[in-house]
């Protein structure tokens, strides 16, 4: 987490104990968490901590690219800490976020450049369906 700090200092963040937990948190999860589900897990340890400093952090921590906001259709956003693009499956019965690893879509931007004329800089893709557990 020393390599994060300087990272948050070359950003113009201050370091603080609060947004180091959070940021672990979401590089040592799959499950693409919400703001309040990172608070949850973090009040027992920083019971001053409030749910305005998690998403005040999390906000900066995407203005900085070190975090993306998913946006899968619930009240909340989701965040995830893997800024590549990359797409994203979601079960509409336990809304259960997981990532898709493989590229299956390498040529997808050269396509919607090509169609569209747009010069695409970012994508986010997402696919909805049941999860093996709910299937």
């Amino acid at each position: 987490m020393k390599d994060f700090a300087k990272i948050l200092r070359d950003h113009g963040m201050k370091v603080t104990p609060q947004r180091i937990a959070i940021y672990d948190i979401l590089i040592h999860t799959t499950e693409h968490p919400s703001a309040e589900v990172i608070y949850k897990k973090l009040a027992p340890i920083y019971p001053t901590m409030s749910l305005a400093t998690v998403y005040k952090s999390l906000d900066a921590f995407k203005k900085a690219g070190l975090v993306q906001e998913l946006n899968v259709g619930e009240c909340s956003f989701r965040y995830d800490a893997k800024t590549n693009s990359h797409p994203h499956i979601i079960c509409t019965s336990c809304h259960r976020v997981d990532d898709i690893q493989e590229d299956i879509f390498s040529d997808l931007f050269q396509k919607v450049n090509a169609f569209t004329n747009y010069s695409v800089h970012k994508q986010q893709l997402y696919f909805y369906g049941l999860c093996p557990q709910c299937k």
